[in-house]
């Protein structure tokens, strides 16, 4: 079983590829501006006999989405599980998002959901299989006050995942969204210790969650205990969304 998981050269999509690869997939490792973090996750799963391989992409643009996937195919074999990981996230006021602010994020949190997902449908077509998982956020949910491009974005995530739920399903296809809460990522380093606090303290759980939270749940979709899942969006979130 090959899997590929977008944005996985650190964070969630790190964390994603290496429970993966633990579990039995041969991990294709997709990644744009963090080549060495790419290659030193690549090393490291080498090294403690697993199979995996990185592969760049700007997954914004259809051209090198798809040329990546060939390289895949051919390296690894037929994609069997696909992990739309790969976002950005900018915390504007709306008055000062710029018309190109709003271009990325869709180009990227959005567009290359939509590229990766047209690159590897026709190998699970015609295998008539396949799992296909994209990350939102809950603030593609509920929204998130100075970040509208963002929850717009992630919430144009989740209804490309209902709708091609419901398209592919016949050919055996299942895809599910799954939205993180705050998660302990580098995304949110720059966040103080007091907001931390207060972020806690505004999860029914009163934590923050980890990359593997996101991971455990990805693996759990990607295999076939999740055989009669597909167009659902599940949040991971401790409780402060539901």
């Amino acid at each position: 079983m090959t899997a590929l998981i977008t944005g996985a050269s650190r964070g969630i999509g790190a964390q994603i590829a290496t429970l993966l690869a633990e579990n039995g997939y041969s991990v294709a490792i997709n990644y744009n501006n963090s080549k060495e973090q790419a290659l030193k996750l690549e090393r490291e799963l080498l090294g403690q006999g697993y199979i995996a391989k990185a592969f760049y992409a700007d997954v914004s643009s259809m051209a090198e989405a798809d040329q990546m996937v060939r390289e895949i195919e051919q390296t690894m074999g037929d994609i069997d599980v696909l992990i739309n990981n790969a976002g950005i996230a900018q915390q504007k006021l709306f008055c000062d998002i710029t018309e190109n602010d709003f271009d990325r994020m869709f180009d990227v949190n959005v567009k290359g959901v939509f590229n990766c997902c047209k690159a590897v449908l026709p190998s699970m077509i015609r295998e008539k299989n396949g799992s296909i998982i994209n990350i939102s956020s809950m603030w593609g949910q509920v929204g998130a006050s100075c970040e509208v491009h963002y929850s717009a974005s992630k919430a144009a995530v989740i209804g490309l995942t209902q709708a091609l739920a419901k398209e592919v399903g016949l050919s055996n296809i299942r895809v599910n969204c799954i939205c993180p809460g705050v998660i302990d990522t580098q995304m949110n380093a720059d966040l103080d210790d007091g907001t931390i606090g207060i972020l806690k303290d505004e999860t029914p759980l009163g934590t923050i969650g980890t990359p593997n939270d996101i991971a455990e749940l990805a693996l759990f979709l990607s295999g076939k205990h999740a055989g009669f899942i597909t167009g659902q969006v599940i949040g991971v979130n401790g409780g402060m969304v539901i």
